[in-house]
């Protein structure tokens, strides 16, 4: 820190030094003109240094700042003024001139005596306490925010001179910690002095500093290594988080960050600094090396020659230069994320190579994921399946060990057993998500880098892509080569859209009346919201994640993601992949458990502002409820559907044919979007059904592991059972089955694709979803505008013609929020997609999808 200090004094010199001692650097002292030749001591003590000082027998004139001495000031460039002692009346100019603006020392207890001679009347008045302030300067007359406050007896025969010797001059020139003070005190004083000057104690016989303090409401309960600190009425404990202190009332803080003996350290790796054996550099790594180095003298003109103990700092280096040197490490090695706090916490040209090698390896000092992995041989290769909720960056187990077994499909064996989310868990992820938003480096990140992590993840992602296909293939019965296509293909291109957007989220500037004489200037931000909630159904257990997750993450929220009960293993090894690519602690969350536990209180929690569902209509309009009661959170629907695709005599017969039966077989019926009706014109009914059910005794059903496989075995033993139902009925009501409805009789939880036809409108299965292989055909399209839009239901639609004024009439008026024209399931990262009327609201994909996790704040200037 660049620092002037404007004083006098002994107590100004000894202040003067204690700065110096912290390292930060002296710019210049601005003291009083000598007295009787004589300097006073702390020009003395600077002059010494070789600091520059000045000595100006005035700032003002008439109250008015004399020019000359405030540009004198101002070419010394400080970035904070310190004032322990200053007879003089300093010019606002100079005060508010610093970024970090002026802090100053008070002998007394503020607001109780004002004014130079504040100590003086402590005694006249006959003050009981005595003591001094240290705040922030401001306009008024030793006002201004209090950073610290301390204060001591006042004895019978107390003088202004013992005071001052007993207490004001010793205590006050200390920046060190009172630790008799409740945990808010001491979380207030470390960030009322984070960076400046530094709130320290003596640890371990040194001097050590604090830095980024948090309150915590469960410190009683940290596990770690304990840390005997001078002075506190407790040991602190080192945990995986930090360091947490207590305070004299038991409650606790969480420190980040240490710095002692000039280097800055993560607070967690306290026993473990400077362990690490340096690592021996590959040649490839040794030219990186020197490229740095030229950077690092590029940047530090001043410094004659690089050696690996060029200390960044003490040559030098600023703030900016700081976000500098991140920049040109990103430039020369891509896969090399820095953040700033590394090059504060590695200063010296060695260590930074050294941190730069080990996070270029994978070996940076990052803490080490623990996954308690569920290995299998399957499918060719060994998969690492996580069983265990993931919160705060941990896999951890859920309250009282709670779990419960996820089944295989396609046998109906056990695949392992997956922790159960319980009330506390949800409440423990919503927690550190908040914290991760509120306070961590992910609500400060800037939106590139955040869109690199992404990418990063992304990258990852399609590296695994093998193992998350198959584990979805095995937890899902997805077909794997469509689970390797679609369920992981797509989400890792939805990923690296949103990766793209994250540095082009903007507002706009709006014109409105002015405010005449004065102008006006209105223009909007685009702000994230916040913690959010994410719930997703079984059908694409992994792409649904990807579709909300992506957009939410890079409009730089915070995630609480609850899977599908019968589905989470996708998700929970996607959240080891976030790990490993360096999402911060608490960014993701992933809580499997049940709907009326965890997604009932995360509707509930009164610290989510948004959340996105893709299920069933009826548990929406339940989440809706829940929303709006607890605390109006913004939500997002995706919905129930039963979409018409209609089919004209003119159309392509083979192509309408081979897409007629992916839009209802497709992901063996398991998809939101499947056309639940088809409206074949009467002229061509017979045949198209001729050729579909010729398709379908060609589809071959079995393991979805087998690559000829076509159909797989339906999610889950309820579905299937809903499924036979739903046919018997239709079957009762006089539709005709053409083909199938039945249960496969083999092992797991198999379905035939089914063909009804004959179907009336009355008919149950003509108005609700069977969410599975089942074909539902009507053979006319007489009025058939009227009878497709004759649903609750609005999500997709589709027609086949090669009339195209026919098709652009069609889709003009077909209620829906998608139509497709001659193709179906044509789905794309860029397009946005959502439903109307009962299939929902709000759009996942494309731009749009952004907006569902942004909220718009207007600010208007008037000038």
């Amino acid at each position: 820190m660049k620092i002037a200090v404007i004083g006098q004094s002994l107590f100004g010199q000894e202040v003067y030094k204690e700065l110096r001692k912290d390292g930060h650097t002296i710019v210049g002292v601005f003291t009083i003109p000598d007295k009787d030749g004589k300097a006073d001591p702390l020009a003395t003590e600077a002059e010494k240094d070789g600091v520059p000082v000045f000595k100006f027998p005035r700032w003002r004139v008439k109250s008015q700042a004399i020019p000359e001495v405030v540009s004198q000031y101002r070419d010394m460039g400080a970035e904070l003024n310190v004032l322990p002692f200053c007879s003089q009346f300093i010019p606002m100019e100079v005060i508010d001139h610093p970024k970090h603006g002026s802090i100053i020392y008070h002998p007394s207890l503020l607001p109780r005596h004002r004014g130079a001679s504040a100590i003086n009347w402590t005694l006249i008045h006959g003050d009981k306490k005595a003591g001094f302030t240290v705040f922030w300067a401001d306009d008024g007359l030793d006002t201004g925010p209090i950073l610290l406050q301390k204060e001591c007896d006042v004895e019978p025969n107390d003088t202004v001179n013992t005071i001052y010797k007993r207490f004001l001059f010793p205590e006050g020139v200390k920046g060190t910690i009172d630790w008799n003070q409740s945990a808010e005190a001491l979380h207030n004083w470390i960030r009322g002095n984070d960076k400046v000057p530094g709130a320290w104690a003596e640890v371990d016989g040194r001097k050590v500093t604090f830095y980024g303090s948090i309150l915590v409401d469960n410190g009683t309960t940290a596990s770690g290594q304990p840390l005997e600190i001078s002075g506190a009425s407790r040991p602190g404990i080192v945990t995986k988080a930090g360091l947490v202190l207590f305070g004299n009332d038991d409650k606790a803080l969480l420190v980040k960050n240490l710095q002692f003996d000039g280097k800055m350290i993560a607070a967690a790796q306290y026993f473990r600094s400077g362990s690490s054996a340096a690592v021996e550099l590959t040649e490839e790594e040794k030219t990186f090396a020197e490229q740095m180095r030229a950077v690092w003298k590029s940047i530090l003109s001043n410094v004659s020659q690089i050696e690996d103990s060029t200390d960044f700092f003490k040559s030098g280096a600023a703030s900016m230069d700081v976000v500098r040197l991140v920049e040109e490490v990103k430039l020369r090695a891509s896969s090399c994320q820095l953040q700033n706090e590394d090059v504060y916490m590695n200063t010296t040209f060695q260590d930074f190579i050294q941190m730069c090698v080990r996070k270029l390896r994978g070996e940076d000092d990052e803490e080490e994921l623990v996954v308690d992995y569920v290995e299998k041989t399957i499918n060719n290769m060994t998969i690492k399946i996580p069983h265990q909720l993931f919160i705060n960056g941990e896999f951890v187990d859920a309250e009282g060990g709670k779990t419960y077994k996820t089944i295989n499909p396609t046998d109906g064996t056990a695949i392992c057993d997956v922790s159960l989310a319980q009330i506390s868990d949800v409440d423990k992820a919503v927690a550190a998500a908040k914290e991760a938003f509120e306070e961590g480096e992910w609500g400060k990140m800037n939106p590139r880098d955040r869109g690199r992590l992404i990418y990063k993840l992304a990258d990852l992602m399609e590296q695994h892509q093998e193992e998350l296909a198959t584990i979805e293939a095995i937890d899902s019965g997805a077909v794997y080569t469509l689970a390797l296509k679609t369920h992981v293909g797509m989400s890792i291109q939805t990923f690296r859209y949103f990766a793209g957007w994250c540095d082009k989220i903007q507002g706009s500037t709006i014109p409105i009346n002015q405010a005449r004489p004065n102008r006006n200037l209105t223009f909007t931000k685009k702000e994230p919201i916040g913690v959010c909630a994410i719930v997703i159904p079984w059908n694409y257990p992994l792409m649904m994640l990807a579709w909300k997750t992506a957009a939410c993450l890079g409009a730089g929220n915070t995630v609480v993601l609850k899977p599908a009960q019968v589905t989470p293993l996708t998700a929970l090894k996607f959240a080891e992949l976030a790990a490993r690519a360096g999402l911060p602690k608490g960014v993701l969350n992933i809580l499997p458990g049940s709907g009326a536990l965890v997604g009932q209180r995360l509707s509930d929690h009164p610290d989510v502002r948004k959340l996105g569902f893709t299920g069933s209509t009826e548990i929406g309009k339940h989440i809706m409820k829940s929303c709006a009661v607890s605390n109006v959170k913004k939500v997002s629907l995706e919905l129930g559907g039963k979409s018409p695709l209609i089919i004209f005599s003119d159309c392509d017969l083979d192509k309408a044919v081979r897409m007629g039966m992916s839009s209802v077989f497709f992901n063996k019926g398991e998809n939101c979007i499947a056309a639940g009706r088809l409206f074949v014109e009467d002229t061509i009914h017979d045949q198209f059904v001729k050729k579909v059910v010729e398709e379908v005794k060609k589809m071959k059903i079995g393991d979805p592991l087998d690559r000829s496989t076509d159909h797989g075995p339906q999610n889950h033993k309820a579905h299937l059972d809903k499924l036979v139902e739903y046919c018997q009925t239709g079957v009762k009501e006089g539709a005709t089955l053409v083909y199938g409805g039945k249960q496969v009789q083999r092992p797991g939880f198999f379905f035939e694709p089914t063909v009804f036809t004959d179907v009336q409108d009355h008919m149950y299965i003509a108005k609700e979803e069977s969410f599975g292989p089942v074909m539902i055909i009507s053979n006319d399209v007489d009025d058939v505008l009227r009878r497709a839009n004759a649903t609750e239901y609005g999500l997709a639609s589709g027609v086949f013609t090669r009339d195209i004024s026919k098709a652009l009439y069609v889709s003009e008026r077909l209620d829906a929020g998608t139509v497709f024209v001659n193709t179906y399931n044509k789905t794309d990262v860029a397009a946005p997609f959502g439903g109307f009327k009962q299939s929902g609201f709000g759009k996942d994909l494309g731009q749009d999808a952004l907006n569902e996790y942004l909220k718009t704040k207007a600010v208007t200037i008037e000038y």
